[in-house]
C-alpha cells in the first residue's frame, strides 16, 4: 500500500509503512564533506522512498575469513551524493508510537542502512517506529582535520535526531519518546552523543550494544592518523587540500597498522581501525545521566577477530603477549590475571578474552558505572559457526534484537548463526526487551542485576544474572 507523508523539506512516498532513503541533511560535497551537516534543500513534488539509496563512501568488507559478514556490512559503497539519509519502518495507522533510532556499526569505516540485519519489520509489527541512519564514515566522518569540526559522523547522527524531533510525528512516532541505539562503532557514537550538549532533549533513552565508553582517541592519537592520511594522499592536512581529494582516494587510502599508543594512552581499538571519535574526555567521563540507559556486551566478543581467520586455534604464547602489550603497561601480569580466571584456556582463548574486554567490556562497564542507574545485559548464546569456535562473538546479538533469525545469509557453514537452528524463543525475549525499553524504559529486569541472554531462560537465574521476565 502506497503512502505519502509530508516532511519539513518535502513529501515522500513509501510502501506498507516503510520509507527508505529519506534525506535528513544536505549532500556532503567537496570541502563540505568536512563541514557540519547542513539542512537539505526542499524538493518539489513527491520523492520516491520505496527503494534504498546511496551509502557513505566505504570499502567493501563482506568477506571475513571463514565467515560471511555481508548481512552486517551490507553492500559496500553504493555511489551517489545524497547519502545523508535515514529509513523509517512505521506500524500501520501509527500514532504517538515509541521511536527507536538505530546507528549501525562497522569500525567507523563501513556499514549502512542497506544492511539486511537492520530491517525494521519486527519493530513496526510490535508497535515501535524504527529509524536507521546513514552517517559519514572514514576520512570525511572522523578524520581530525584542522579547521574542520571534530566527529562529523557523530554530528550527522545528532542532525538525524533533530529531523526525528521535527518529522517523526508525521510517520506515527512520538517525538517525546525517542530511544537512540547503536551497536559497535554505532554504540560508541551513541555513548558520544550522550556526552554531547547539542543533543540534549533530542532523546529520552539510549541503548549501547557492544560499544566502548572509553573508545575515543585522544587529540594526540588523532593527529597521528591525520599525518598518516595526509602522507598517504600526498596533500597537506587542511580542509582546502582534502576538499580536492575524490572519495575514491579516501576509500583506497591504506591507514591500517598505525601504532597509536602514546606515553599516557593505549589504542582503544587495538589497531583494528584508524578512526574513532576524537574527544578530550571519554564518553564515560562526560555522559548525561538523565537519560535511561540499557548497555551490555557479548560473552565472546573477541572471537570475531580471531576465529574466522583461524587465529583462535593457531595463536601462540607470543601472540597472546603481543596482544596484552597493546592493552597493559604490564602485559605479563595481565596474562597471569586472565589465566588465573581461565586456567584451562588456550592462548587463543585468552587472547580473545583480553581483546573482548579491551574493545568493549571494560568501557561498557565504566559507562554503566558512570551512569549509575543503567540496565545491563550479557548475550551468551553460542553459535556453531566456524566449527563452534565463534560462540557469542561480536555482532551475534543483532539477529536476536531485530528478530531476523530467518535471514538466509545468516545460516549455513559461513553464516553468523552457523548450521544449527538458533533459538527463536531467545530472539522473542531479546527483541521484546528492546521493544519494552523503547516503550517504557523498562526492559524487564531490575537495574541492580545483569540479564544474561542464553538459550534457556532457566540458566540465567543465578544471582547477578537473572532471566528476563518474559518467556
Amino acid at each position: 500500500m502506497s503512502l505519502i507523508v509530508t516532511t519539513t523539506t518535502g513529501a515522500v512516498r513509501g510502501h506498507a509503512g516503510v520509507f527508505l532513503d529519506v534525506p535528513y541533511a544536505a549532500p556532503p560535497l567537496g570541502a563540505g564533506r568536512f563541514a557540519p551537516p547542513a539542512p537539505h534543500e526542499p524538493w518539489a513534488g513527491v520523492r520516491d522512498a520505496t527503494r534504498p539509496g546511496p551509502t557513505a563512501p566505504q570499502p567493501r568488507r563482506d568477506g571475513f575469513g571463514a565467515l560471511d559478514m555481508s548481512p552486517y556490512f551490507g553492500t559496500g559503497w553504493v555511489r551517489g551524493d545524497d547519502y545523508l539519509t535515514l529509513s523509517v519502518w512505521a506500524p500501520p495507522s501509527a500514532r504517538d508510537r515509541p521511536v527507536l533510532v538505530f546507528v549501525h556499526g562497522g569500525g567507523f569505516v563501513t556499514g549502512s542502512t542497506r544492511s539486511p540485519l537492520y530491517d525494521g519489520t519486527a519493530f513496526a509489527r510490535d508497535g515501535v517506529v524504527l529509524v536507521t541512519v546513514n552517517y559519514r564514515l572514514g576520512v570525511p566522518g572522523f578524520l581530525d582535520l584542522p579547521g574542520a569540526p571534530r566527529n562529523r559522523g557523530l554530528l550527522d547522527v545528532v542532525a538525524a535526531l533533530r529531523w526525528v524531533r521535527e518529522n517523526i510525528a508525521a510517520f506515527g512516532g512520538d517525538p517525546g519518546n525517542v530511544t537512540l541505539a547503536g551497536q559497535s562503532a554505532g554504540a560508541t557514537i551513541t555513548a558520544g552523543v550522550l556526552a554531547t550538549p547539542e543533543a540534549d532533549g533530542l532523546f529520552r533513552r539510549a541503548v549501547v550494544q557492544s560499544g566502548n565508553g572509553l573508545g575515543a582517541f585522544t587529540p594526540e592519537q588523532a593527529a597521528r592518523v591525520t599525518r598518516a592520511a595526509a602522507d598517504a594522499l600526498g596533500v597537506s592536512p587542511t580542509v582546502a587540500a582534502f576538499g580536492e581529494v575524490p572519495d575514491e582516494q579516501f576509500v583506497a587510502a591504506q591507514l591500517g597498522g598505525l601504532d597509536l599508543r602514546t606515553a599516557t594512552d593505549f589504542d582503544p581499538l587495538l589497531g583494528l581501525s584508524a578512526f574513532s571519535l576524537v574527544l578530550d574526555r571519554q564518553p564515560a567521563e562526560a555522559l548525561a545521566t538523565d537519560v535511561d540507559l540499557l548497555i551490555g556486551t557479548n560473552a565472546d566478543e573477541g572471537a570475531l577477530y580471531l576465529a574466522p581467520q583461524g587465529n583462535l586455534v593457531t595463536s601462540t604464547e607470543q601472540d597472546l603477549f603481543e596482544t596484552a602489550t597493546r592493552v597493559s603497561a604490564d602485559p605479563a601480569a595481565l596474562v597471569t590475571a586472565y589465566r588465573a580466571k581461565r586456567p584451562h584456556a588456550t592462548p587463543g582463548e585468552l587472547r580473545s578474552a583480553i581483546m573482548g574486554d579491551a574493545l568493549f567490556g571494560t568501557g561498557s562497564r565504566r559507562l554503566a558505572e558512570a551512569h549509575g542507574n543503567a540496565y545491563t545485559y550479557e548475550f551468551a548464546w553460542r553459535s556453531s559457526a566456524v566449527d563452534g569456535q565463534l560462540g557469542a562473538a561480536h555482532t551475534m546479538e543483532l539477529p536476536f534484537v531485530f528478530d531476523r533469525l530467518d535471514l538466509p545469509a545468516l545460516r549455513g557453514p559461513r553464516g553468523l548463526l552457523g548450521t544449527g537452528e538458533p533459538p527463536a524463543e531467545l530472539a522473542t525475549r531479546m527483541h521484546t526487551a528492546w521493544v519494552d525499553f523503547a516503550r517504557t524504559g523498562d526492559p524487564g529486569w531490575t537495574r541492580s542485576e545483569t540479564c544474561r541472554f542464553s538459550e534457556r531462560a532457566s540458566s540465567t537465574a543465578s544471582p547477578g544474572s537473572p532471566a528476563p521476565r518474559r518467556s
